[in-house]
């Protein structure tokens, strides 16, 4: 068990070497998002779904076409 925890230690020093070291941010701090053209493509993709729940919990997608055409 030591021989591969030191072989590990070895590992990531060498990673810490080439990468640098982990960063270490503010756990607290809200993430940042950046609305770049494909994140807006995908919404305008995923804007035609509702989110839908069973009786079990389990969450699947239906096309909002279709929801209408249930009505």
């Amino acid at each position: 068990m030591a021989h591969a925890l030191t072989r590990f230690m070895n590992v990531t020093d060498r990673l810490r070497f080439v990468f640098g070291p982990a960063t270490r941010l503010d756990s607290d701090a809200p993430v940042v998002h950046k609305h770049d053209a494909f994140e807006q493509a995908s919404d305008e993709d995923l804007s035609h779904f509702e989110v839908e729940t069973d009786s079990e919990g389990h969450h699947y997608a239906v096309r909002r076409e279709d929801m209408d055409k249930q009505s």
